[in-house]
């Protein structure tokens, strides 16, 4: 079990002492938390990209004052009066920050209004229903026990899953009726049945029907599709093609080309993270707080620090994304640590992702939680995203190279 979240500094917050405080806070991203003198109350909680700027515009003296000396009305949020305690972490990133304001939230007002008030919903996702008598394929951000080992993603939005769920099934012959199936010889179908589209399971016992072993093979093979994002098709027709080449038959040859491409640029339509939730890994590389910016918690000490101004970052840190929840971050001093596949974090990271998520957590909503945050920061543009994501080889293995070149572009880069 996870230990509850605790922020890293407290300090009491009175107005006449607090540029001394505020100066001890140190100019880095981070989170923090504001509350009064009724513990029971819920505390103002966020995060920033500066965490001095951002208390001082909070809690900064009035600009002006009115006739009777209050503090003149002013549309800026002002909290200096109704402030007691400061709470503060300092983060590398502001991916690390997103990922400790949700324990922290979680923390303070619970799972389900954390969930509302960071408005976390489930990406969406593909499902092929093998638990089923007649499977199809349709969309949903709904994770089920049931459902976890029949579903594939995540997607940046529904009409992406639904685009990509299309065209898929334009390579196949699985149903797309949405009816729960009562299959008899005389039922009237549908039109994708008329085109050759679909394998007409609910026509059982007709001549032009397949039968229930056809239609679980054809299921089956929609499922490796998913599963190795077209690669099971690519290569059985790739296969094919290199038959008919040998055999002379270059017409053949090319049309299978042909259809070749045709599987690619429908494979190509979803992006590499997409795979079976159950088993999705990822490694991200952000850069890490440096030592320096840490300053000594109030109650421990009663001395103020100097200000402790952002610098370039000389670290990094990698945070991993598998069986259903976030860990890390994992602090990387130097790229020379990642340069072997024995370095202890490495073997860290690879034992823990291994296994797929055969044993979920007891909530669910925790795994559609953490999809929903990475779903937010990966599909973000590349200019507006922060660090960089890494997939394993098709051997399960960290690309261990590429993870070093990206920590050494890291490290040397500027801090933002």
């Amino acid at each position: 079990m996870a230990a509850p979240f605790s922020f890293q500094h407290l300090a009491e917050f009175l107005p006449d002492r607090s540029q001394d405080l505020l100066s001890t806070i140190p100019s880095a991203p981070g989170i923090f938390a504001l509350s009064g003198q009724d513990p029971a109350a819920q505390p103002y909680l966020s995060h920033a990209t500066d965490l001095r700027r951002r208390l001082r515009r909070l809690l900064a003296p009035a600009d002006s004052l009115a006739a009777d000396g209050q503090p003149s009305p002013s549309r800026r949020l002002n909290l200096r009066s109704r402030v007691r305690f400061i709470q503060w972490t300092p983060t590398g990133s502001e991916f690390e920050s997103h990922l400790l304001l949700y324990h922290a939230a979680r923390h303070a007002f619970g799972p389900d209004l954390a969930r509302r008030r960071l408005r976390l919903h489930p990406p969406y996702m593909l499902r092929i229903t093998l638990s089923g008598t007649h499977p199809r394929v349709y969309s949903t951000n709904r994770l089920t026990r049931k459902a976890l080992p029949e579903l594939f993603g995540p997607f940046p939005s529904r009409a992406a899953a639904e685009r990509y769920g299309d065209a898929v099934l334009d390579l196949f012959q699985l149903r797309r009726c949405t009816e729960d199936l009562q299959p008899y010889p005389d039922h009237p179908g549908c039109v994708y049945g008329e085109m050759g589209k679909c394998l007409m399971p609910c026509k059982q016992g007709h001549p032009s029907a397949c039968t229930p072993q056809q239609y679980a093979q054809e299921a089956q093979r929609v499922f490796a599709f998913f599963a190795t994002h077209g690669g099971s098709l690519l290569s059985e027709l790739a296969a094919l093609r290199d038959a008919a080449s040998q055999a002379m038959d270059f017409e053949a040859a090319a049309a299978l080309h042909k259809q070749w491409e045709k599987v690619r640029s429908v494979a190509l339509l979803a992006d590499p993270l997409v795979g079976p939730i159950d088993q999705l890994r990822l490694l991200v590389l952000q850069q890490a707080l440096p030592p320096q910016v840490d300053v000594i918690d109030q109650r421990d000490s009663g001395e103020s620090k100097p200000p402790q101004d952002s610098q370039p970052s000389t670290h990094a840190a990698v945070f991993l994304f598998a069986n259903g929840r976030w860990t890390g971050p994992q602090p990387l001093s130097t790229p020379d640590l990642l340069s072997t596949p024995d370095h202890p974090s490495t073997q860290e990271h690879q034992t823990a992702a291994d296994s797929p998520l055969a044993h979920p957590p007891a909530e669910l909503s925790t795994v559609a939680d953490a999809l929903a945050l990475l779903r937010r920061w990966y599909y973000r543009s590349q200019k507006h995203r922060s660090g960089e994501p890494f997939l394993p080889n098709p051997d399960g293995a960290w690309p261990i190279r590429r993870i070093r070149n990206a920590a050494s572009r890291l490290l040397s880069a500027p801090r933002c």
